[in-house]
């Protein structure tokens, strides 16, 4: 059996394709969803990811803005610029760019966006409404890999999903979404990490595994059911002599292996990738609507 492709590039184009007409109703109402990056810092992974939110928004037709600041930035400097993103009008939403320099907490950044624009869902107040099943935002990736699996046609009602990892930007998130009621949710969820024993087995349960572990080629076929859907979130860059530039991306999943055994199976590169800025989109979008009140 050979595995099913789910690409992210394909999936957020329908999406893309149904933000676009959402942009446009707003902006016959006079109202352009805006979205602002800040960046502190020079993390050259960070800048390229700025750079690609900047152009999807160009793109799609929304307002965007990036706002750079230097590694040297103090915490108070960077508050006072959270505290002025809040109050423009002008952007619905936006998220701070991290990690952030050590001499800034993380926290307190966070906690200082104001929840309604905060569209990367980080504040504890939309960790929150999320939890309880009512969500202003939904967290990017884990809502692209959701919209993944409803978009392909794997059904998640009354499965068991097994999430690996068990981190507030993917595993928790991913974990509480998946024990929800309603579409693309439904199921009953185990969440296992670097600490539970008997991994393998637990892993072996799943009808379908997203593995977000952060480890390369971590999950095994051995680890896997026959004809479990396997969502790999996972991002490495690995040694890889026969590569132009002595290396490449490898996902959390030993992709080939895998695939020969699962039903559906995202591919790294090209896999959940795509979808973290599609949904970030999506989040913006709802915030200008909500903002104007539709």
């Amino acid at each position: 059996m050979a595995a099913k492709l789910i690409l992210g590039k394909d999936v957020s184009e329908q999406i893309y394709g149904e933000l676009r007409q959402r942009i446009e109703s707003l902006k016959s109402k006079g109202v352009t969803p805006g979205l602002a990056v800040v960046l502190v810092g020079e993390d050259p992974a960070s800048q390229v990811y700025v750079r690609m939110k900047g152009k999807k928004c160009e793109e799609l037709g929304m307002h965007s803005v990036t706002v750079l600041m230097p590694e040297s930035t103090t915490q108070d400097e960077l508050l006072a610029k959270v505290a002025e993103l809040n109050a423009d009008p002008s952007v619905h939403g936006f998220l701070i760019q991290l990690p952030l320099p050590s001499h800034i907490d993380e926290k307190i950044i966070v906690n200082a966006v104001d929840p309604a624009k905060d569209v990367d869902c980080f504040h504890p107040s939309n960790v929150g409404k999320m939890l309880i099943g009512e969500p202003d935002f939904l967290p990017a990736t884990p809502a692209g890999v959701q919209q993944m699996l409803v978009r392909s046609g794997v059904e998640t009602r009354g499965k068991h999903v097994v999430v690996v990892g068990r981190s507030n930007i993917v595993g928790k998130p991913m974990a509480a979404m998946m024990v929800q009621k309603g579409t693309g949710a439904d199921s009953t969820v185990t969440v296992v990490h670097s600490r539970t024993e008997g991994l393998a087995d637990i892993t072996r349960q799943a009808d379908i595994l997203i593995v977000a572990i952060g480890r390369a080629k971590f999950v095994t076929a051995d680890m896997v059911k026959d004809g479990a859907a396997v969502i790999d979130v996972g991002t490495n860059r690995i040694e890889d002599p026969s590569a132009k530039n002595g290396s490449r991306l490898v996902g959390d999943v030993d992709f080939e292996a895998v695939a020969a055994k699962a039903s559906y199976i995202t591919p790294v590169p090209g896999g959940v990738g795509p979808m973290t800025i599609c949904m970030l989109m999506a989040n913006t979008v709802a915030a200008a609507e909500r903002s104007a009140g539709l």
